[in-house]
């Protein structure tokens, strides 16, 4: 007979589905990167979730997030069972952010910043034959091409590529011909021009 970690494999299954559905909480996040690093398993676990969470953005809205009156019926229907007080959950306070024009042709679209770290995520979008400024790396820069063409120096990058540029490095010249979206996440302290 198996242990459950056994079946398992490294007893860390749940919190593999947990970070593959980016509900892994944020103080457990780098640890887990870091065991990813070292853990076949949980790699496996992980990749193996990404073609079924891709078709979540297919599914229709109301059953990503349901209707406030369906939350409210559960919460009376699990305190009746309980004999507790209904506890609603918190209404949401997130927005969607807007897209901002930075520079003529480059509009970003602010999506989440760490004022310690001094990293920032966000959407980046450039219009046809628009080239971003010149610039040095002082942290990790992470671009991940939505859609368009886009060109880093003498490599271009088509729709699902990702680009990794380490701290230090420079990129000289960064355009599009067709116009381009990427996520990019990269450090606030980077060096223009």
């Amino acid at each position: 007979m198996s242990s459950s970690r056994e079946a398992d494999g490294c007893g860390r299954s749940e919190q593999a589905c947990a970070y593959a559905l980016q509900a892994l909480p944020a103080g457990e996040v780098a640890e887990f990167e870091a065991h990813l690093a070292s853990c076949l398993h949980c790699v496996r676990e992980v990749d193996a979730l990404a073609p079924l969470l891709d078709t979540f953005g297919d599914w229709p809205s109301d059953v990503q997030r349901p209707a406030r009156s369906l939350k409210r019926r559960l919460a009376v229907r699990i305190a009746q069972e309980t004999g507790g007080e209904p506890v609603l959950p918190a209404t949401s306070q997130w927005k969607e952010p807007d897209w901002k024009e930075v520079a003529p042709g480059i509009s970003c679209k602010l999506l989440s910043t760490d004022a310690v770290k001094h990293v920032v995520s966000m959407l980046v979008r450039l219009a046809p034959d628009t080239e971003y400024p010149p610039h040095r790396h002082s942290g990790i820069e992470e671009l991940h091409l939505l859609d368009g063409e886009l060109w880093i120096d003498d490599r271009k990058l088509y729709p699902g590529d990702y680009n990794r540029a380490e701290p230090g490095t420079s990129d000289k010249r960064v355009w599009s011909e067709t116009g381009c979206t990427c996520v990019l996440i990269t450090s606030t302290e980077d060096l223009l021009g």
